[in-house]
C-alpha cells in the first residue's frame, strides 16, 4: 500500500482586523509620531485660522483694503481719495499670518516703543478721577522727558485724543505705537485712562462701561477750553471705539472735534456677545477677557464689594456673567441685553456729523463681521469704512520684524489730509453760523422803542452805550432816572424775553412729543376703521346666505298677508 503524505490545514478563522494590527505592528514608532504631529499642525492651522500657505503661493502680496463709503461724497473726494495707504494693500508680518496669534502676539509681547508720559490728574463732576497721560511732540523730538508740565495755551498743534479699549489703558503696547507714531509727527497726544485704570484709584460710586460717554465729552470740552486754539481729533479703539462712536452720534450736543476715527469696533455689543460664544477659540477670548474684568475689580475691591455681589463677581466665567453680576447693575439696566442694545453705537451711526475713519478686520477674533453696520456706513456722507481680510484684533502687525501697526499708519495718514484739507474749518464755520444766528435772533427781539416827552422816537438796544443821546431836556437828574427807568425796564423785559424763550422751548418739545404720537393714533384709527368695514364686508358675505333666506321668507308671508288682507276687504 502507498504512503500518503497528510496535510493538515489550520481551520480557525483569520480575522482581517488581526491581520491589520500585525501589519501596524511592524511600523516604527517614529512614524507614528510623525503623523500624529502631522495631524495636529493640521488641526492647529485651521483651529488657528492661520493663512500662511495661503500667501506663499500668492507671493506675500497682501490683500487690498475695502473701502466702504460714498464715492461722491465731500469726505472722499477731499480726504480719502487722497489716502495712499487706504488705496493700497495691507502685507502682514509672515510668521504672524493669523489673527490670532496677530492678536496674542500684541497683549504678550507688542513691540512697542519706549517713552514716558506726562501724568495730569482730571476731576470729573461727580467726584471720580481721571488720568490723562500726554505724549508732546517735543518729548519725542528732543528724546527728553518732563514731569508735571503743561502744553502753552497758544500752542497751536493738533491734539489726538485716544480712547483705550476694555480694560486697556495709557501702558498698552497698541496705544503706545499710535501715540509715539502721531507724536513723531508733531501732533501732541493724550490718553483718556478709564475710570480705575492707569493706575488710579476710584473716587466716586460711578463706573464705566460700554455706553459711558459722559467721561470723554467732559474730557474734550475740558481739553478744547485749555487749549481753544488747537484742533482735535479723537481715536477709539476696541470699546473705546464704540465710546466715540456712540458720543458722535448722540444728538444735541456741540462737538469739538474736527475729525474722528474708530479702530476694531464692536458696533453691535449684543451680535458680539452671541459670537463669542459660539466656538471654542471664541470661548477663550471670552474667559480671558472676564478674567482680565475680574482682575479690575479686584484693585477696587473696597468700593465694589458694596455695590454689588462680590461672590458673584468672583464666580464669572465670561464677559456676559460679569456685565450680569456687575456692569449692569453699576450702570442700572434691567437686563444685560438691554445693557447690550441701549451701549451699542450701531444704533447713533447714522447721527455722527463729523468726519469719521472706521476700520475693521473681517477676521477680528472678538469684535464679528456680522456686527459691522455696512449699509449705515455707506448712507452717511462723513464716514469711511475701511476692512482688511486680516488684522486680528488691533494687531495688524506689518514688516519682517513686526515693528509696526498698520492701522496706526493708516489713521495718522487720515487725519494728516483732513488737518490739511478745506473739511478741517467746517466745524469753525458752523460754529460761527451758529453764532451768527444768535446774534441775529437776538437782534430780532430788539431793538426797544421810547417816546420822549417831545415826540421824538428812540431806539434802545441792549446796552446802554446804544441809547440815542439826542434829547431836549434840560434836566440831568431827569435825563438819568429815565435811563435807570429803561435800564429796570430792559432787564424786566429780557426776563420776560427769557421765560417766553423757555416757554417755547417747552412747549416745542411738548410738540416734538405729540405730532409723532398723534400720527401714529390717526394710522392706527384709519386703520381701525378700514379693518372694520372688512369686518362688516366679511360679516355681510358670509351669513347672507341665512339672511337673505330669513329675509325672503319674511318678505313673502308679509306679502301674502297683505294679499289676504285686500281680498277680505274686497
Amino acid at each position: 500500500m502507498d504512503d500518503f503524505t497528510v496535510l493538515s490545514i489550520d481551520s480557525s478563522p483569520v480575522y482581517p482586523y488581526e491581520l491589520l494590527f500585525k501589519a501596524l505592528s511592524l511600523i516604527p514608532i517614529s512614524h507614528f509620531l510623525l503623523c500624529l504631529l502631522f495631524i495636529l499642525l493640521l488641526f492647529l492651522y485651521n483651529f488657528l485660522e492661520i493663512h500662511f500657505f495661503r500667501d506663499l503661493v500668492t507671493g506675500f502680496g497682501g490683500d487690498p483694503v475695502l473701502l466702504n463709503c460714498s464715492s461722491s461724497s465731500e469726505l472722499y473726494q477731499s480726504v480719502a481719495s487722497k489716502c495712499r495707504i487706504l488705496h493700497g494693500r495691507f502685507f502682514p508680518t509672515p510668521w504672524l499670518s493669523s489673527p490670532h496669534v496677530q492678536t496674542a502676539f500684541l497683549s504678550l509681547f507688542g513691540n512697542s516703543p519706549n517713552f514716558a508720559y506726562r501724568r495730569h490728574i482730571f476731576h470729573a463732576n461727580d467726584g471720580g478721577t481721571i488720568a490723562l497721560d500726554w505724549l508732546m511732540s517735543i518729548d519725542v523730538e528732543e528724546g527728553v522727558c518732563y514731569n508735571n508740565d503743561t502744553v502753552s495755551l497758544d500752542d497751536k498743534a493738533p491734539i489726538l485724543i485716544v480712547i483705550p479699549g476694555l480694560t486697556s489703558d495709557s501702558a498698552s503696547a497698541y496705544i503706545k505705537h499710535l501715540a509715539f507714531t502721531m507724536a513723531r509727527q508733531g501732533w501732541n497726544v493724550v490718553v483718556c485712562n478709564h475710570r480705575g485704570l492707569g493706575g488710579m484709584s476710584i473716587t466716586s460710586d460711578c463706573f464705566y462701561n460700554a455706553g459711558w460717554t459722559e467721561d470723554i465729552r467732559s474730557i474734550i470740552n475740558h481739553v478744547h477750553c485749555e487749549y481753544p486754539e488747537a484742533p482735535l481729533y479723537a481715536v477709539g479703539t476696541s470699546i473705546g471705539a464704540n465710546i466715540l462712536v456712540k458720543y458722535l452720534g448722540e444728538k444735541g450736543v456741540p462737538i469739538p472735534l474736527t475729525g474722528a476715527a474708530a479702530v476694531c469696533c464692536p458696533w453691535d455689543l449684543l451680535v458680539c456677545d452671541r459670537y463669542i460664544n459660539r466656538r471654542l477659540v471664541q470661548k477663550l477670548y471670552d474667559r480671558v477677557l472676564a478674567i482680565g474684568l475680574q482682575g479690575y475689580a479686584e484693585l477696587h475691591h473696597s468700593i465694589l464689594s458694596r455695590l454689588i455681589e462680590w461672590d458673584n463677581v468672583k464666580l464669572s466665567r465670561s464677559v456676559r456673567d460679569f456685565d450680569k453680576h456687575a456692569t449692569r447693575v453699576l450702570a442700572k439696566f434691567e437686563t444685560v441685553d438691554t445693557y447690550y442694545r441701549r451701549s451699542s453705537c450701531v444704533n447713533f451711526v447714522g447721527n455722527v456729523s463729523l468726519p469719521l475713519l472706521c476700520v475693521s478686520a473681517l477676521d477680528d477674533p472678538v469684535c464679528t463681521r456680522e456686527a459691522i453696520p455696512w449699509d449705515e456706513c455707506r448712507a452717511n456722507e462723513n464716514i469711511i469704512l475701511a476692512t482688511t481680510q486680516h488684522g486680528g484684533h488691533l494687531g495688524y502687525y506689518e514688516g519682517i520684524t513686526a515693528s509696526s501697526l498698520w492701522w496706526v499708519r493708516a489713521v495718522g495718514e487720515f487725519f494728516h489730509v483732513l488737518h490739511s484739507s478745506p473739511l478741517r474749518n467746517r466745524r469753525k464755520k458752523m460754529e460761527e453760523s451758529n453764532l451768527t444766528s444768535v446774534l441775529e435772533s437776538s437782534i430780532e427781539h430788539g431793538p426797544y422803542v421810547n417816546v420822549m416827552e417831545d415826540g421824538m422816537v428812540t431806539a434802545i438796544g441792549n446796552n446802554q452805550d446804544n441809547v440815542a443821546a439826542d434829547t431836549h431836556s434840560e434836566d440831568g437828574d431827569h435825563v438819568k432816572r429815565d435811563e435807570e427807568i429803561i435800564s429796570e425796564r430792559e432787564r424786566i423785559d429780557n426776563v420776560t424775553q427769557t421765560k417766553l424763550d423757555m416757554k417755547q422751548s417747552a412747549d416745542q418739545n411738548l410738540n416734538d412729543l405729540i405730532v409723532p404720537l398723534r400720527r401714529h393714533i390717526n394710522q392706527l384709527s384709519r386703520g381701525s376703521r378700514i379693518s372694520i368695514w372688512l369686518l362688516a364686508y366679511i360679516a355681510i358675505v358670509t351669513t347672507w346666505p341665512l339672511v337673505g333666506s330669513a329675509l325672503l321668507l319674511f318678505v313673502k308671508r308679509k306679502f301674502k298677508n297683505i294679499a289676504a288682507g285686500s281680498l277680505f276687504r274686497r
